[in-house]
């Protein structure tokens, strides 16, 4: 093989010129091809590359571009240099693929099919992340040295205090709209009096620990996936592995600690805003003085309604934490997965907690503390 393409120009009948390109046309030999071209200047009537030994994409452009400017046809090109010179110019119709589509039902039930195969490897992956949290409690049981106190009252501060104000407006806002719009609907029947008595038991039983959690989801376990997403992808946990300290024992458990013992004192919390909200709205418009609601608050309500809320606040907690810290985990590859992450970390506790909280409605209803 040639080491260097070369041309020449052949005169024809009528005056006109082909030019001749002969040996490899590669982008290793079109440079000093093109200086020389340049340098003989005029028009040809047809580019010839029947003596072309090889042709890549570079070639094939400078060929294409050769003809674009003479106007001229490219002959003798092979079927390799054909394909390639179709490529560069833009006409692709004899190359074109375009795949069949499947039909709708195939593609439904692929996406069912690959979201369900994903979930199981999902379960499995949570399981296994559930044994190394109980493994690193151990652990922190048998050598308490270990415990980072300092972190777990960082992170006590970080979930709970910090969203007193937040969790506190929120519940106490909820508590004005159960009452108000539970008055509208007892008025029918003269039976605004009620309005105590469901204003009381929803927020003790359900929404302050519900709205509690939701809210504790949104705000902490979406940090908690973001934090250790973050320090995943600037490799701080395998530092942390690589120098002897466990990242489940470091990151996890005080993580899950401090939503778990938090959310009982928020929900908790949450419920009183909610009653000072109905208690409020009461007073302004039913006619129910402000003390009177309080006091008949502890009338009507059975303590029981209170324990529901107590035991349903720190699984809820528990469930947030892991999600969050999970999530966090498994982030890897770029920033873009720390976001994904983050979302699926909300979207999944959210769920949980509502599921969750259906079955303790049933559960207790079944023991009777309905």
């Amino acid at each position: 093989m040639r080491r260097r393409c070369e041309f020449s120009a052949d005169e024809c009948e009528g005056g006109t010129r082909t030019l001749a390109l002969s040996g490899p046309l590669t982008v290793s030999t079109v440079g000093l091809l093109e200086r020389d071209l340049r340098a003989a200047q005029g028009s040809f009537s047809a580019i010839d590359l029947s003596q072309v030994t090889a042709i890549d994409t570079v070639g094939a452009w400078l060929a294409y571009r050769l003809a674009d400017d003479c106007q001229a046809p490219i002959v003798g090109a092979s079927d390799q240099a054909q394909r390639l010179i179709n490529a560069v110019s833009g006409d692709r119709d004899d190359m074109a693929l375009t795949p069949d589509r499947p039909p709708v039902l195939r593609r439904v039930l692929d996406s069912v099919g690959t979201y369900v195969s994903g979930s199981g490897a999902g379960i499995y992956a949570f399981l296994g992340f559930m044994g190394q949290l109980i493994l690193a409690i151990g652990s922190l049981i048998r050598h308490p040295r270990r415990f980072r106190y300092k972190a777990l009252v960082h992170q006590m501060e970080l979930v709970g205090v910090s969203a007193l104000g937040i969790i506190g407006l929120m519940s106490f806002l909820v508590g004005i709209v159960i009452a108000q719009q539970g008055a509208v609907q007892l008025e029918q029947f003269g039976a605004e009096i009620y309005t105590i008595n469901l204003t009381g038991r929803i927020s003790f039983r359900e929404l302050g620990v519900l709205m509690t959690a939701i809210m504790v989801a949104g705000r902490s376990g979406s940090a908690f996936a973001a934090q250790i997403g973050t320090m995943k992808l600037t490799e701080e946990v395998d530092a942390m592995r690589t120098i002897g300290v466990s990242p489940m024992e470091a990151l996890v458990v005080p993580r899950v600690m401090a939503s778990t013992l938090m959310m009982i004192l928020l929900g908790f919390y949450a419920s009183l805003c909610a009653i000072l909200g109905g208690a409020t709205i009461s007073t302004l418009t039913l006619g129910i003085p402000f003390m009177t609601f309080l006091i008949r608050i502890q009338e009507v309500v059975p303590m029981h309604d209170l324990y529901v809320g107590l035991i349903k606040a720190p699984v809820f907690g528990a469930i947030v934490a892991l999600s969050g810290c999970y999530q966090g985990m498994q982030v890897e590859g770029n920033s873009e997965e720390v976001g994904l992450r983050t979302t699926i970390a909300v979207v999944q506790a959210i769920f949980a907690v509502i599921v969750l909280d259906a079955f303790f409605a049933v559960f207790f209803t079944e023991v009777g503390w309905g």
